[in-house]
């Protein structure tokens, strides 16, 4: 998809209405899931799918009907020329929060815009203290995600880095964190949205041998690691600083190169 392209928005396979739009950000309760697609296929699509089924399952007591999402999804890729970002978003129109256990049909709204280009600057973070809600969902209640980014900004960092109330670091904004040592990946285990390319790239790691660890992890041995990296959907971001504890960019070469080479081993499976 074009840069200058306008986005597409559907809504069960159709273009998708204000109203609908209207009703997800009024009532605010769903899921979604983020993707970047390549040529039209997609790294961790059962990954993805796992997601939602658990989503759906939770928020909606619903099944997951995974053929129409896919072909939605591929719908929409195809109207961008097969690469483009995608959004999957699952919500229901017809649901009452005066009612919240009434059975209601699912909405499936797919968007896609271009495709991100990675950013490789090193991120400068600030640790806030914050632990999202049914950190198990990728739910939709993403308003102290952009506040604690926006008042890191605001105080001259690039993001926010989460910790809870034990001072344990837990997740970023929108990225799972993980730590070099010199030897091991080392991955908090506080509680966090476990995201998709972080699994992915634990499975890689795996296959290339590489060992790791998920353990808690203190803000007070963050100066004991020799790197740190972000890792979402766009890719993976090096770590410069967290608070007053730097990580030179020349120890992140070693950590980047096996977390590049883990995550090529991700098959691309066509939507």
């Amino acid at each position: 998809m074009n840069a200058s392209a306008p986005p597409v928005s559907l809504l069960n396979g159709q273009d998708a209405g204000v109203d609908a739009l209207r009703v997800l950000a009024q009532v605010n309760y769903g899921h979604f899931t983020s993707l970047q697609v390549r040529g039209g296929a997609v790294q961790g699509l059962d990954l993805h799918l796992e997601r939602l089924r658990q989503g759906n399952a939770e928020l909606f007591d619903a099944a997951l009907d995974a053929a129409a999402i896919r072909a939605w999804m591929r719908q929409a890729a195809q109207a961008g020329g097969g690469d483009c970002s995608m959004r999957v978003t699952l919500f229901a129109r017809a649901f009452d929060p005066r009612q919240p256990l009434r059975e209601v049909d699912v909405d499936v709204l797919v968007a896609a815009w271009a495709p991100l280009i990675p950013v490789i600057k090193p991120l400068r973070l600030q640790t806030r203290p914050f632990v999202r809600a049914v950190p198990q969902l990728k739910h939709v209640g993403t308003f102290p995600l952009f506040h604690h980014r926006r008042q890191a900004v605001r105080d001259g960092y690039d993001d926010a880095l989460f910790i809870d109330g034990q001072a344990q670091v837990s997740e970023g904004s929108f990225w799972n964190i993980g730590f070099w040592d010199g030897a091991r990946v080392v991955w908090p285990d506080a509680p966090a949205l476990r995201g998709t390319t972080e699994r992915l790239l634990q499975q890689g790691l795996v296959a290339a041998g590489v060992g790791q660890l998920i353990r808690p992890v203190a803000v007070a041995e963050l100066a004991g690691f020799q790197a740190a990296f972000a890792a979402n959907a766009n890719g993976i971001q090096p770590i410069a600083s967290i608070d007053g504890v730097e990580y030179p960019e020349g120890g992140q070469g070693a950590v980047l190169a096996l977390l590049e080479e883990a995550g090529r081993r991700a098959a691309w499976e066509p939507l």
